[in-house]
């Protein structure tokens, strides 16, 4: 893995699996598309900072009758550092033609494994009692997060697994399903959180 300054020019796209971004990355080595899913939480725009780049490959896919092949960065983490908005020209050379990787990734065989037992999953109630609170020091929902009906935060629970309760500030897991993480990026953004490109957290907005 190397880590290079660069710009990152982000666009966002509406397809049919929901909005998704493809990203620019332009460095001293190259100028390189990427793809990863954690950007499906950023606003469109140029972001400089500095690139961890885990790996380097050529990727084909095929779209409105033609095959598109390009050379493609895999990031492994990255330190943003200033926002801009695109030009038209950078908005243009990102296509609107791009393929969802979510599409691109069902258009790949996939291995046969045998589905993994579901776990099961015994919720204790925390006790009151300071001696024997088994609570994580840290987990416990502010005051003011997000509150809603009975079947909401059970689905809002099912939707967010190990993040929930949510508290003022949420770290999405990007190792996720593609699908999942826009479900939850879709659903911050419903309850009022806004995302933060520098901390790459999400923060509840002040009442």
């Amino acid at each position: 893995m190397i880590t290079l300054p660069g710009q990152l020019a982000i666009k966002t796209i509406h397809g049919r699996n929901g909005d998704f971004n493809v990203g620019r990355l332009t460095t001293s080595i190259g100028e390189f598309v990427t793809k990863n899913a954690e950007l499906d939480q950023y606003r469109e725009g140029k972001y400089e900072g500095d690139f961890s780049i885990a790996e380097i490959r050529p990727s084909m896919y095929t779209t409105g009758g033609r095959m598109v092949i390009e050379m493609r960065a895999v990031l492994g983490g990255m330190t943003l550092s200033n926002l801009d908005a695109l030009t038209k020209d950078e908005a243009h050379g990102l296509s609107p033609q791009e393929v969802d990787p979510i599409d691109e990734e069902a258009g790949k065989p996939q291995p046969v494994t045998a589905a993994p037992a579901a776990p099961i999953t015994v919720v204790t109630p925390p006790s009151s009692d300071p001696l024997v609170d088994t609570t994580p020091f840290g987990d416990e929902p502010p005051s003011n997060s997000p509150a809603g009906t009975e079947e909401t935060n059970q689905a809002d629970a099912a939707l967010f697994g190990a993040v929930w309760p949510l508290g003022q500030i949420v770290k999405l897991d990007s190792t996720v399903d593609r699908r999942l993480l826009r479900r939850q990026r879709d659903r911050l953004d419903a309850l009022g959180y806004d995302f933060d490109y520098a901390s790459q957290n999400w923060n509840l907005k002040a009442a």
